[in-house]
């Protein structure tokens, strides 16, 4: 069936009304033209819906009947109109966002304070899981953004803004005293025990990709899945780690650990705000990274 909604508006108004007089001022429609939707809606259904009397016009039995339904439905087209304009107004919604953990600590809980205090009513979903996972979320929908470090294949799924830039380095503990202060030759290196993330984390597939194009082969004491954990078995002396400069930064201001320069240096990494191509954001979802990308 195929369903006229301003055929059921008219009835909906001429039955509350109880007067095709009434409903033509308020729809601002002519009579005639009021008149003759309700005939067709009649036809439509078979049967007629009204009793005409010197007052105006009320409901019969079926006519009742199909009013307690079409009230309804007009109740949800309203609470609809409602829930869209309070979307837009950003007085209710759900981001969805998928970023690490340290990430979410040097980055983005300032930019979620700010934007909790201008948009209480916005809740926010916090996604933790492994990069790989989260991208596949993505790709399904089941994130709204994500914001990871870059990846060689994210221009084939998703819109990449970058928005920042993380350094990679080794870091070791006064275990490793002999390297403090120093340019080692990356190559160097394999004379000690190395830990690093598991594949397929971003950060070690990059490290391995340039090692090879340097000819450079570094052996694997001990594959962590963690960088929280790599970073607490080099504080205790188990080896020597590729981490993150930026979420280490602390520590190494401390004294705990220290950076081990190498020669040649390790290239950087970028971080970006993903989204899928070719969908809609919500509101709230655009405000935040319009929030973002302003500072």
């Amino acid at each position: 069936m195929n369903i006229n909604y301003e055929l059921y508006r008219i009835f909906y108004v001429v039955a509350t009304q109880q007067s095709i007089t009434k409903a033509s001022k308020e729809l601002n429609i002519s009579q005639p033209a009021i008149s003759k939707q309700i005939k067709a809606l009649e036809n439509q259904l078979g049967g007629e819906l009204f009793i005409r009397t010197k007052k105006g016009v009320k409901l019969n039995e079926n006519g009742q009947e199909i009013y307690n339904y079409v009230k309804q439905a007009i109740n949800c087209f309203n609470n609809a109109e409602l829930q869209f304009s309070n979307l837009k107004k950003l007085e209710t919604g759900n981001i969805r966002i998928g970023i690490s953990t340290t990430l979410t600590r040097i980055f983005l809980l300032k930019y979620l304070k700010e934007f909790h205090q201008l948009y209480p009513n916005i809740s926010i979903q916090i996604f933790t899981d492994p990069s790989k996972v989260m991208r596949k979320m993505l790709k399904e929908g089941s994130l709204d953004i994500l914001i990871a470090k870059e990846n060689d294949d994210d221009n084939n799924y998703f819109n990449v803004t970058r928005i920042g830039t993380l350094h990679n380095c080794f870091i070791a503990s006064d275990n490793f005293q002999e390297l403090k202060n120093k340019i080692i030759p990356l190559a160097e290196l394999d004379k000690y025990p190395i830990l690093l993330q598991k594949s397929p984390s971003t950060s070690r597939i990059q490290f391995d990709q340039f090692c090879q194009e340097h000819n450079i082969s570094i052996s694997t004491k001990l594959e962590i899945a963690s960088s929280t954990l790599l970073e607490d078995f080099v504080e205790i002396g188990l080896g020597i780690g590729l981490a993150t400069k930026e979420y280490v930064q602390s520590k190494i201001k401390e004294g705990v650990i220290f950076e081990i320069k190498t020669t040649p240096e390790i290239p950087v990494n970028y971080y970006a705000i993903l989204t899928l191509k070719d969908s809609y954001h919500s509101f709230g979802t655009n405000k935040l990274i319009e929030l973002i990308l302003k500072q």
